[in-house]
């Protein structure tokens, strides 16, 4: 097979095992023929492209060394994972990635031996490995833990809990450290290679452990001078100072593209007695796809696209996406009041803080990987007189939940919290849908807890959030674009605890929080052909609950239903508290709660989700009539039998 080079060697691996069978001089062709069909699954498929691209390589040295799936192998995140699943049994269902019934975007434990760890948050990934490794330790038995953990995961400080501990593992521990965007290594190349031969070799590493041995029985000051000036010579070097006070060996830094370069650093790392071990590989988004190289966000994530050119496939024209709305809100209230900053988690495009980091430079700051910093950061500036909205996804924040509670809700500071990609968000599925949030937080003293209906309501919970100044506060909004609404010349600031009945009926009572109220809307009219006159409200408020309207509303129909995006414990449980509070559930009162169900739902369009979890309008009438024991055939007009 070696003299033919032009012979396709992507077909003839299935696995790891049949890689591992090919000549080395071989890998450079399967690289190649890997980031080509990279591309053209994500081209069909849209996705995360340009750190695919960039670890393709190593992938595949990491495969051809290690003995996966008996060492195991975890990425961090699992944006870089793509050409990973194409190496191991999954290449005939690549184009189904992000897909109902399809590929999860991210290493999924439950979709394959070659995904250990499910990762799809990032910066978790050492930890992880370290709990891999420390466990054959226990048990006695073979395999190494690769951890593959990108520079921007770095910003995390779980990624350094995590190295703090890792001596624990020894040399069962191997991190590799993809730096790709920080440019925190010096220049590589032919030298940076040697020295990283050089001192993950054997030869070095015995030669290194004889001499602090020999050296331990002469004297120990002069042994820890030894090691000392060993370390600052080698970082010198080297780099990977910081690295090596956190007890790893550092390796490094080395051309991650060159394979020649990164499989006998490998094999040293691989057969090492000594450990743990950091090697440090700079590789290149977007790397060997033109149109991703020469992107500023390197086609971190794309539509589907065409391959030949790079152009991505537009969307329709149509309303504005929440996110985009929120944004231009937020910069309007920056314009008129100096003490609105904004924080963000890594995410200023996804969040739509670039807007705000343009035009107000010194009040928009973007921490990193680093949720639990930003609340607690953005308490302090709350503290100190400042109105910081701190965005984040729904998922993201969970990461920083005992900030919440602790910085920000017991001190009751007025933090504002604008919630991006709350409910169920396609095709990322259950690692990122936004299911929890007002849970989490409705359970919270001095928190008030929004959700927008439509783009208008957006606008006005933003200025209302920019003047709550009695406590911290939330809105929430989904991901991908409104509902065509037109919007409002000026914001209104809302009453806290105040719903809206958009429409009125005598008989059934829908409560809606959020934007399911369109399809509270379509169910009314669907009732009302049956003859059951239906009243449908826009809550706004999960926290304060109107009380007021929902009393009214619960006496004065036969049936109310609450519809909200989100988990058991959300609005439909705090209705349900305040109908027994007020003593309302003795009266044969037909109250149903609709909400996400108890599972944590696969990626799917959005709209195939929420009829899969029965939030749509006719799973709202057929609890309405349930509820009723409605019979259809018994008389003209809707009787209830």
């Amino acid at each position: 097979m070696a003299d033919l080079p032009n012979t396709p060697l992507l077909d003839s691996v299935e696995t790891p095992k049949d890689l591992r069978k090919l000549d080395p001089k071989q890998l450079r062709q399967l690289a190649d023929e890997l980031r080509a069909e990279t591309i053209s699954a994500v081209g069909t498929t849209g996705g995360h492209l340009g750190s695919g691209l960039g670890v393709v390589e190593l992938t595949v040295a990491i495969h051809y060394v290690f003995d996966t799936p008996a060492d195991k192998l975890i990425w961090d995140v699992g944006h870089q994972c793509y050409p990973h699943k194409i190496l191991t049994g999954r290449r005939s269902r690549i184009r189904t990635l992000r897909q109902g019934g399809g590929l999860s975007g991210f290493t999924k434990r439950s979709e394959s031996e070659y995904d250990p760890f499910g990762a799809a948050h990032s910066s978790t990934s050492i930890s992880a490995a370290l709990g891999f490794a420390v466990a054959n330790k226990i048990a006695g038995q073979p395999g190494k833990a690769i951890a593959v953990i990108g520079d921007g995961a770095m910003s995390a400080g779980m990624a350094y809990e995590a190295m703090n501990n890792a001596e624990l593992a020894g040399n069962r521990l191997i991190v590799i450290l993809n730096d790709n965007d920080m440019s925190i290594a010096p220049p590589v190349g032919g030298l940076s290679a040697y020295l990283a031969r050089t001192v993950s070799s054997s030869n070095y590493l015995g030669l290194r452990n004889f001499a602090k041995r020999a050296i331990r029985r002469i004297s120990r000051r002069v042994h820890d001078a030894a090691q000392k000036a060993e370390e600052y010579a080698r970082g010198m070097a080297t780099g990977g100072t910081l690295f090596e006070e956190l007890g790893f060996y550092y390796v490094g830094p080395i051309d991650g593209h060159n394979l020649e370069h990164l499989i006998p650093v490998l094999e040293n790392v691989r057969d090492s007695e000594h450990g743990p071990i950091l090697v440090h590989v700079v590789t290149k988004k977007g790397k060997g796809y033109a149109p991703a190289e020469a992107a500023a966000d390197k086609y971190h994530g794309v539509q589907k696209f065409d391959v030949i050119t790079g152009a991505q496939a537009k969307a329709p024209p149509g309303p504005p996406s929440y996110t985009n709305v929120f944004a231009q809100a937020l910069l309007a209230e920056a314009e008129r009041d100096p003490t609105v900053c904004a924080i963000t988690a890594a995410m200023p495009s996804g969040t739509g803080l670039d807007k705000f980091q343009q035009l107000f430079p010194d009040r928009c700051f973007d921490v990193g990987i680093a949720e639990q910093h930003a609340v607690t950061f953005a308490a302090g500036l709350a503290a100190q007189g400042m109105r910081p909205f701190c965005a984040i996804y729904s998922t993201f924040l969970q990461r920083a939940y005992d900030q919440v509670v602790h910085d920000v809700a017991i001190q009751n500071l007025p933090v504002r919290f604008a919630i991006d990609r709350a409910g169920l968000v396609g095709a990322d599925g259950a690692t990122h849908a936004g299911s929890f949030d007002v849970t989490y937080l409705a359970s919270l003293p001095n928190f008030v807890v929004m959700a927008a209906a439509d783009e208008a309501e957006l606008v006005h919970m933003t200025h209302t959030a920019a003047l709550h100044d009695s406590g911290p506060i939330a809105l929430r909004y989904p991901r991908g674009n409104g509902t065509g609404v037109e919007l409002p010349a000026a914001p209104q600031r809302l009453e806290i605890g105040k719903g809206r009945v958009v429409r009125e009926g005598k008989t059934v009572a829908i409560l809606s929080l959020g934007t399911r109220l369109g399809e509270a809307l379509k169910a009314a009219e669907a009732l009302d052909a049956r003859g059951l006159s239906t009243t449908v409200v826009d809550l706004r408020f999960a926290k304060p609950l109107d009380e007021a309207l929902i009393r009214r509303l619960l006496t004065s129909h036969e049936v109310a239903v609450t519809i909200e995006e989100g988990a058991i414990g959300g609005l439909g449980a705090h209705v349900l508290t305040l109908a027994s509070d007020l003593g309302l559930t003795d009266s044969g009162l037909k109250l149903r709660t609709m909400r996400l169900p108890d599972v944590f739902q696969d990626q799917d369009k959005p709209e195939k989700q929420y009829d899969e979890a029965g939030l749509n309008a006719q799973h709202i009438v057929d609890t309405v009539l349930k509820a009723l024991r409605y019979n259809e055939s018994v008389v003209e007009g809707g009787a209830r039998a």
